[in-house]
């Protein structure tokens, strides 16, 4: 999250809900809807085999819950989408977050397990709002010296992500090992269905196929390490983590499958 602060400055960020409103409008109902459904149905359904841990319910509601991913800026490059869109998407997505991450994990996990919205909140301030806030006071108040790192910031931000992701599957071993196969075909199912969903809607709203491409990335590509931490901190039962973590391998290999496809037929339109 502070890596995103490097990247900003204030007025680019009091600026984020004014830019091409209609389509940020857009791209916020289909983050907080689609996959939060979703997770919803996945969730209840997973809660309802007797042979399966409920925290692997519980774990895939609360990644439901997320904002935007900072790797699904990359896959946007790759994929030859709407980066400033998909920049504004994800930087509004994790603002949001605040308030929508706490309210939304409240509605979908607390039908399953008792849920604190308001430690959740406090949990998400000093998770998003204050790295991403400390980042863009040092690009406002020294941005000769955030130029220099800006560049890299997105990639070592993804890398930082995995070492989160690697250090708690790590840590879950058994637990991945148990029950990997429920857990995979459940978070693909989720995430497939915010990719598809994002481009079709996008498509049938009559957008033009980049911004298609930018809504199914940042729709099907969540902050699985946010995911991962709140699930740490605040579900005692460490089966919760194991979605979270495998659903950062999900979405990062079919956002990168997704775009290379993209990248390579719009090359081969090109030729």
């Amino acid at each position: 999250m502070a890596g995103m602060g490097l990247t900003l400055t204030f007025g680019e960020i009091a600026s984020v809900f004014t830019k091409q409103p209609q389509l940020l409008l857009l791209g916020m109902v289909l983050q907080y809807t689609i996959l939060p459904c979703f997770g919803y149905v996945i969730s209840r359904y997973l809660a309802a085999q007797p042979n399966l841990a409920p925290g692997l319910a519980v774990g895939v509601a609360l990644v439901s819950c997320m904002p935007g991913g900072t790797a699904s800026n990359i896959v946007a490059y790759i994929a030859k989408g709407d980066m400033p869109l998909s920049i504004m998407m994800t930087t509004a997505s994790t603002l949001m977050a605040i308030a929508t991450t706490p309210v939304l994990t409240s509605l979908l996990v607390g039908t399953l397990v008792p849920v604190d919205p308001g430690a959740m909140f406090l949990s998400v301030l000093q998770l998003v709002l204050a790295p991403v806030l400390a980042g863009t006071a040092v690009n406002q108040f020294f941005p000769s010296a955030v130029a220099r790192v800006k560049l890299y910031t997105p990639f070592l931000a993804t890398v930082v992500v995995f070492l989160i992701v690697g250090s708690m599957i790590a840590t879950n071993v058994a637990v991945v090992a148990s029950s990997g196969a429920a857990i995979i075909a459940a978070v693909f199912v989720l995430h497939s269905t915010g990719f598809f969903l994002g481009y079709s809607l996008s498509k049938v709203m009559g957008l033009s196929d980049k911004i298609a491409r930018t809504n199914s990335i940042e729709v099907g590509m969540q902050s699985s390490a946010l995911a991962a931490v709140l699930a740490k901190v605040h579900f005692p039962d460490p089966v919760v983590v194991a979605p979270c973590v495998l659903s950062a391998c999900t979405h990062a290999t079919i956002g990168s499958l997704l775009a290379g496809y993209w990248a390579a037929t719009l090359k081969n339109e090109e030729a």
